[in-house]
């Protein structure tokens, strides 16, 4: 099963990893194993660097054969959930102790608020998390909320902070990497990215491309 959702929302410690159990043979791909369901199951962590993918495999610790139910998002089960929350409990440890997962969403209005002298609003009652920032014209430039991973065609149902911001039509083709920006979640595509604010994301590229939303924007 894919958990490579982690890398949206936070930067790998790599130094952290050989003490959190994994090995490696080429500094890049990790692995682990861990018991699951008592010794029932071996679960076969692997970890890549250079692709930014978190897979976890189940094997059955007498037979060796792998346990495929556990990888079919279509199988539920008292049994099968049961497994998918203990790996997922291995998952929150492994996060916890080898990502560093602080988001930027207060920075970032601090940053606005400074850069542009703009102050939050917040415009739909039924839904809190969001705010937008405006323009002296009126219309908003950024609208920061809270969504899901999966709805920026992500693994996960974590939730995460975001920011919608308007981009060149030109520009949007090269901007998008699926990693930290994404084509606009509820919005014109064509016009509109969403950028994560995460600690993937590079602050002084995400200040670089609300300005740019701003300018386009106000003009």
């Amino acid at each position: 099963m894919d958990y490579s959702y982690i890398f949206r929302s936070a930067k790998i410690k790599k130094d952290s990893l050989e003490a959190a159990g994994f090995a490696t043979t080429d500094g890049n791909s990790y692995t682990m194993e861990q018991n699951v369901s008592s010794g029932t199951f071996n679960a076969n962590i692997s970890l890549s660097l250079s692709e930014q993918i978190l897979t976890v495999h189940l094997y059955d610790s007498a037979t060796g054969e792998k346990y495929a139910l556990f990888d079919m998002q279509n199988v539920h089960g008292a049994f099968i959930a049961s497994l998918r929350e203990e790996v997922q409990q291995l998952i929150d440890e492994i996060r916890e102790n080898c990502f560093e997962s602080k988001d930027l969403k207060d920075d970032y209005i601090a940053w606005i608020k400074t850069q542009f002298g703009a102050e939050p609003d917040f415009p739909w009652p039924d839904t809190p998390d969001y705010c937008v920032f405006r323009c002296p014209n009126k219309k908003w430039f950024a609208l920061v909320m809270k969504i899901k991973f999966r709805q920026l065609g992500l693994t996960g149902d974590e939730a995460v902070w975001v920011v919608n911001m308007k981009a060149s039509q030109d520009a949007i083709p090269t901007l998008i990497d699926r990693k930290s920006i994404f084509p606009a979640w509820h919005m014109n595509k064509k016009h509109w990215i969403t950028v994560l604010l995460t600690a993937a994301t590079d602050f002084e590229k995400l200040c670089g491309l609300t300005q740019k939303s701003y300018e386009l924007v106000c003009k």
